[in-house]
């Protein structure tokens, strides 16, 4: 694989909060203690991934189903074979090719560790995360529990919500309730790509910055495609139908159906339209549409997307209406939080 392929990895210059920040915020943790922290993907939330009450309390603060998993953190040196029953050849190849970064495993859970971090379930979703601080905050965590510490770690938002791509965001969702580790803008943007290895073949559950194409060149076989008919799919953190949803109307639909709903506006109607520029036209200055231009590029809009919705939730419209993206690989992990987010509005 190339250094192009491969999945950004955040500096590893100085960091942005102090040695005694990183100790404070692993003391915590050890302690029991939430505290949020940045990841290249988005902000978690974090609590000790052995401790069911530390989960319990991630569960709480999120307003998250019990039975809806976890994702566990790891430092770099961290030893993903205490977490698991086995690690097959296939992960040990996708952790040396995307290791620190946005790749979620899911393996068969050791017996030891509490079926809490995993909603009940035999398996346990695994990654590295590339943040530095995210890095120093795990190896001191790490170091505290003889070097086999893990962090539990969902998005730092409640249940359902846009995720948290800055400490500000984390603080809007949470004040002071939270300690917030801040290490600025996450820089992927939205949350990891989840793949399933526990039940002998591998299966995509959550696409992300890492393509299924990118983790068939390095096991030599594609993984499946979710489409809605793999029934012993394990549950996972951020594959429910209605997620990542603000708190404003969502309505998702190709540009010319658009066109349709702006021009039936009602007077007095005040809409949020994001679009890109090549297509939005004169409707980028119509009356009562907040226009917000969508970024062309994939990668851009996945870092973009969730800021985004934030300040759209703030802008005071009645209704964001969002183009659909062309369907194609590359704009297959935005299009993915898109739909979810979407379908939090649409009629059962």
């Amino acid at each position: 694989m190339s250094d192009q392929q491969k999945p950004p990895v955040a500096a590893a210059s100085a960091l942005p909060v102090s040695a005694a920040e990183i100790a404070h915020a692993a003391a915590l943790l050890d302690a029991g203690e939430l505290v949020a922290f940045p990841t290249e993907t988005v902000y978690g939330l974090g609590g000790d991934a052995e401790s069911a009450d530390a989960v319990a309390r991630i569960y709480a603060a999120k307003g998250r189903p019990a039975n809806h998993p976890v994702i566990v953190h790891l430092a770099p040196q961290g030893d993903p074979g205490y977490w698991v029953e086995h690690l097959p050849a296939q992960a040990q190849r996708l952790i040396d090719a995307f290791w620190p970064g946005p790749l979620t495993l899911i393996l068969k859970r050791a017996a030891h560790i509490d079926p809490a971090v995993s909603g009940g379930q035999d398996s346990v979703g695994l990654r590295c995360p590339s943040h530095p601080v995210a890095q120093a905050l795990l190896e001191a965590f790490s170091a505290l529990r003889g070097g086999h510490g893990g962090v539990a770690g969902p998005s730092a938002n409640r249940f359902g919500h846009v995720s948290p791509t800055t400490a500000q965001h984390v603080r809007d969702e949470f004040g002071s309730a939270i300690h917030v580790l801040d290490g600025g803008a996450s820089e992927v943007g939205i949350e990891s790509t989840i793949l399933d290895l526990s039940r002998g073949f591998p299966a995509l559950l959550r696409p992300g910055h890492v393509t299924p194409q990118q983790i068939a060149d390095v096991i030599g076989e594609a993984p499946r495609l979710p489409d809605g008919s793999d029934a012993t799919a394990p549950r996972a953190s951020g594959t429910l139908k209605a997620h990542y949803a603000p708190r404003t109307p969502l309505v998702l639909l190709p540009f010319e159906a658009l066109e349709r709903v702006l021009a039936g506006l009602g007077v007095g109607e005040r809409v949020a339209l994001v679009a890109r520029v090549s297509r939005a036209g004169d409707w980028a200055r119509a009356e009562g549409v907040r226009f917000l231009a969508a970024p062309e590029e994939p990668m851009v809009y996945a870092r973009e997307l969730y800021g985004m919705l934030r300040a759209l939730d703030r802008a005071g419209v009645g209704r964001i209406l969002v183009e659909k993206l062309p369907e194609a690989a590359e704009w297959d992990a935005v299009n993915d939080r898109l739909g979810r987010a979407a379908a939090a509005f649409e009629a059962e």
